[in-house]
């Protein structure tokens, strides 16, 4: 692949960090180098490189001062590094930073659905013995969820065999069995979760770990079939779209919350009060949700979600008078 080609390849944050970082030792090495020359090395275009030293040129040590910044000299079409700020030296850690390092690596670990863990636990293994008596401090590390729990389903899963679940369903408020042939296992937004092809449903589905309330290993292989596709994660589990049903709710100041720990599709701001408008997997699940909220919150629709929570506020004050 030339140059040229690489240039054009799409480049990622963790890319563009790794090229900053070779840059000063090259440059240290190379005073006065043509622009063109390093960027034909680097494997960039010229605008990439020329873009990475405009970046550099803000970089540099904790406090960020004039004399704790990266320094350099672009005249027309040569480059050279006049300050390094210390970065040609190699990296220190103190012993906070060194176990805050250890730490997240054996969470990273232990985290489901990690491809790398063999990379990860090499990583380790080297900071621990770089780290001495401080990497056997006594931390303990807990994941989300029950741990004997999580490490059961791992272990199932990486059997390769077909699962039995007893799985809670809380949008339905309802416990079912269903068979699944697991796929991988992840971690979003602090949950855990098995991916898996459920027969019953005849879709790919995702069952956080703490609801699954049992399972049995069947003695059948695990097959996916080809339309398993996985989900898309990155914008977390839920994702709502117009063929789930739109709640519209009018908020007081004490419910506000609600907009900044659920999606929501559209929020008007009015004296005193905002209308909130958001989907909802199930109608269920929002007069679950909704009826605990008070006060502050008052559903405006659909029809069908008014109704039902008018109705349980009325049993519910029915009872209350009968005791």
């Amino acid at each position: 692949m030339t140059p040229q080609q690489r240039a054009t390849t799409p480049r990622t944050s963790a890319d563009r960090l790794g090229r900053l970082l070779n840059l000063v030792p090259y440059l240290l090495a190379r005073p006065g180098i043509l622009v063109s020359e390093a960027a034909a090395d680097l494997g960039v275009t010229e605008r990439q490189l020329r873009e990475d030293l405009e970046l550099l040129w803000v970089c540099g040590l904790p406090g960020y001062g004039p004399g704790d910044l990266i320094d350099m000299a672009l005249d027309g079409d040569r480059v050279t590094i006049s300050h390094d700020a210390g970065m040609d030296k190699p990296l220190r850690l103190n012993p906070d930073e060194a176990l805050a390092l250890i730490v997240a690596l054996r969470m990273l670990a232990e985290t489901p659905g990690i491809g790398t863990r063999d990379a990860i636990e090499r990583a380790l293994a080297k900071i621990e013995s770089a780290a001495g008596d401080l990497a056997t401090a006594p931390v303990a590390v807990r994941l989300p969820a029950n741990q004997k729990k999580l490490a059961a389903v791992r272990a199932a899963v990486d059997s390769g065999n077909a699962l039995r679940l007893t799985y809670y369903t809380a949008a339905r408020d309802e416990t079912s069995e269903r068979v699944v042939d697991p796929m991988r296992m992840l971690m979003v937004g602090g949950f855990a979760y098995l991916e898996a092809w459920c027969r019953r449903a005849e879709g790919t589905r995702l069952f956080r770990i703490d609801r699954i309330d049992g399972f049995t290993e069947l003695p059948e292989p695990s097959a996916p079939p080809v339309e398993a596709v996985p989900h898309d994660v990155t914008g977390g589990v839920f994702r709502p779209g117009p063929d789930l049903p739109l709640v519209t709710l009018r908020v007081g100041r004490g419910g506000r919350w609600i907009t900044e720990y659920y999606p929501v599709e559209e929020v008007t701001r009015e004296t005193g009060e905002w209308r909130v408008t958001m989907r909802v997997t199930d109608l269920g699940w929002a007069q679950r949700f909704l009826a605990g909220l008070g006060p502050d919150v008052t559903v405006l629709g659909p029809p069908e979600l008014v109704e039902r929570i008018r109705a349980q506020a009325a049993t519910a004050l029915d009872q209350y008078s009968a005791g």
